[in-house]
């Protein structure tokens, strides 16, 4: 047997088979759980980073379990079929699927308290299916996936956080009922404009790696702390000026020439504009008045201001506290 494959050495057995509530059987190179002992009074069962791909039906009679992790295995469509119909664990409240070779959204219809639902790293192409899960939810994650509509999202009025980085979108669309949503992750995807929905609610947004050309379309969400841009075809930044809780603002790798509409931003502390096209500071002390005080780190390298011979003692003049810049940092 090839070395890579044997079982660990390790009994994957709790240190207290009576009163044992965590299973923690993370990369022991399990094909089954033949060899494990599941004991009834488990609230948590960690099997990440296995070789299964089939689920044990022992797991269906673990009526405390709240957690079920099956990170990295080998389990397809047919394989988390089971789940669908184990309403001994209906209680559970996290469900970990990230990782493994599914092709559509699993039913999980039967966790009526279910919190938590990851089937990121998969190859799903469509959120079909999500309509059937809980409004309870509060963290979805379908990131790397090949999902190319946001829908049958509209229930879940409590959801905190949404991941749908690294998917085939191309319209962002149907958020306008998730009024408790405070992180959204769009990155690498195909998105030409920014449509909020109206939220504003949302406290850190990600639109790296897209199809932008402009950042209109964040005015109205006031609640936002941190906004990542980077790697679009933005060229002025605009839209910037209502968002006076922004902490982190990132816009770097665009088309932008010139630093505007951050002025009334007082409580930003880090700037990202490296990697655009930047050709001058002559306005940079006006252009970021309320965050002198504030900002630590700023980026501007690989502008053709930042070529000047006197770039990095301009920039200290200008930000007493500053921390960092570009890569070079101070006491």
């Amino acid at each position: 047997m090839d070395s890579s494959t044997r079982p660990d050495n390790r009994d994957p057995t709790p240190e207290n088979d009576v009163e044992s509530t965590i299973l923690d059987l993370t990369s022991c190179q399990l094909r089954d759980l033949d060899s494990v002992e599941l004991p009834p009074s488990l609230t948590e069962l960690d099997l990440t980073a296995n070789r299964l791909t089939a689920l044990d039906p022992r797991i269906s009679q673990l009526s405390n379990l709240k957690k079920l992790s099956l990170r990295q295995n080998l389990l397809n469509d047919d394989g988390v079929l089971p789940l669908s119909t184990w309403h001994s664990i209906s209680a559970l409240q996290e469900l970990v699927l990230r990782d493994n070779q599914l092709k559509k959204i699993p039913d999980v219809s039967i966790f009526k308290m279910l919190l938590v639902f990851d089937v990121s790293f998969n190859e799903i192409c469509s959120l079909n299916g999500l309509s059937k899960a809980s409004n309870t939810l509060k963290e979805l994650y379908v990131s790397k996936n090949e999902v190319t509509k946001m829908e049958e999202i509209e229930h879940f009025h409590e959801l905190e956080i949404l991941e749908l980085g690294s998917n085939k979108l191309r319209v962002m669309e149907n958020l306008q009922n998730l009024m408790s949503l405070e992180e959204l992750w769009l990155g690498r995807n195909r998105i030409r404009a920014i449509n909020l929905c109206g939220l504003k609610c949302i406290k850190k947004l990600s639109l790296q790696s897209n199809r932008l050309t402009s950042m209109t379309g964040l005015e109205e969400c006031v609640a936002l702390e941190e906004l990542y841009l980077s790697h679009n075809g933005i060229a002025k930044m605009e839209g910037l000026s209502t968002l006076v809780n922004l902490r982190v603002l990132d816009v770097s790798s665009n088309k932008i020439t010139e630093i505007n509409d951050i002025e009334n931003l007082a409580k930003l502390e880090d700037l990202w504009l490296n990697d655009n096209q930047i050709t001058s500071l002559d306005n940079i002390a006006e252009a970021v008045t309320s965050s002198k005080e504030n900002l630590t780190t700023i980026y501007l390298e690989r502008n053709p201001c930042a070529s000047s011979s006197a770039y990095i003692s301009t920039l200290r003049q200008i930000f007493p506290n500053i921390q960092q810049i570009d890569s070079e940092m101070f006491a």
